[in-house]
């Protein structure tokens, strides 16, 4: 019989794996956008405003199954964004078809789409979350807005971390009076309301950015006005860890400091300072998420998890497609809901490893 102490390592391990599983998901997606968005993003199909989801099909009209295709449609009724199939030529559905030209990073351009519709370029669009008003792709609107924000959110969040464990090694290694002004600073920072601070910050930019300019811009700014919380903790690890016996010893046999620093301290101090960075993370996520639904972030035609939300502000296609509105809700709500499942992991590894220093 498993004991309630293996039943719960168990379940402690199968939560980080499915934590882990999303992560990685999530990064793919970052890495390959392009491919897996069957069209690209900004284009339109002005023939399906408001379309709902394409009706995928594994049988004939003599009920034989058959690979999976669409049929072509029309609107029927412009005022209740109503369709109608056209049953007359079915259209398959492929893995790795040619589509859309796009640049790979930058570093070559491509055409290979994950899937879509093997057909002549007149066949119909396979839309899986329907479109939007301008009859736009919404699940190759929600791939690229999902990529723009967990790029723009971890880079922030890293070069937050990187200033604030910076400051807070200072801080924490220097003197008194280095550690009065740095910690000073920190806690001005703190006391500052973030979101607001961050959004005038953004306004004292031009709103019309390039998508490259205003991700840089984003990540300049996370990093700037998030540092300091991370300064601080950093500052009161160093401060415990340096009076440690380990430490004294290093000292005494006459090791550097800055060695002591990178050899004893911080490796004692990162598993804190991971579960702090994991904190910042969706917070940035939030806040980039704000700043677009506002209408100051991302600018159209370049999608965005908050210019997407914003289009949620339409009650009729609200009441008619919940859940295709709301779906770049469902995906932040997602990935916060995995960074808070990895930081609840990560404390109960640190509280575990404090138990058994203590018993030995």
């Amino acid at each position: 019989m498993v004991s309630m102490l293996d039943r719960s390592y168990l379940s402690d391990r199968l939560v980080r794996l499915a934590a882990i599983t999303i992560i990685g998901f999530f990064a793919l997606i970052v890495m390959f956008a392009d491919l897996i968005a069957p069209y690209d993003p900004s284009s339109q199909s002005r023939q399906e405003p408001s379309a709902p989801p394409s009706n995928i099909r594994v049988r004939d009209q003599d009920g034989n199954l058959v690979r999976p295709f669409i049929y072509p449609r029309r609107l029927a009724d412009p005022l209740r964004s109503t369709y109608e199939e056209l049953v007359d030529t079915p259209y398959p559905i492929a893995l790795f078809v040619d589509g859309e030209h796009y640049s790979f990073w930058g570093l070559f351009t491509g055409k290979m789409r994950l899937f879509g519709i093997a057909g002549p370029g007149s066949a119909p669009r396979l839309n899986l979350l329907g479109t939007d008003q301008l009859g736009r792709d919404r699940f190759s609107r929600l791939i690229s807005a999902t990529r723009f924000s967990l790029i723009v959110s971890p880079v922030g969040a890293v070069f937050a971390c990187l200033i604030g464990i910076c400051v807070g090694l200072a801080s924490g290694y220097g003197g008194r009076v280095v550690d009065t002004l740095l910690m000073g600073v920190a806690d001005s920072m703190m006391a500052l309301p973030t979101l607001i601070l961050i959004l005038a910050a953004r306004a004292a930019f031009p709103l019309e950015l390039p998508p490259i300019s205003a991700a840089f811009l984003l990540i300049g700014i996370f990093a700037l006005t998030g540092w300091a919380a991370i300064a601080r903790l950093t500052r009161s690890l160093v401060k415990a860890l340096r009076e440690r016996e380990f430490v004294v010893a290093a000292r005494a046999s006459g090791i550097s400091e800055a060695r002591i620093l990178a050899r004893h301290i911080l490796p004692n101090a990162a598993p804190a300072l991971i579960a702090q960075s994991l904190v910042i993370l969706p917070a940035f996520l939030l806040a980039e998420v704000a700043l677009s639904f506002l209408g100051i972030g991302v600018q159209e035609p370049q999608p965005s998890l908050g210019n997407m939300l914003a289009a949620a502000g339409d009650i009729t296609q609200l009441a008619l497609r919940p859940v295709l509105l709301l779906s770049p809700a469902i995906v932040i709500f997602v990935f916060v809901l995995t960074i808070r499942l990895l930081i609840r992991e990560q404390d109960d590894d640190d509280n575990l490893s404090i138990g058994n220093k203590a018993r030995e």
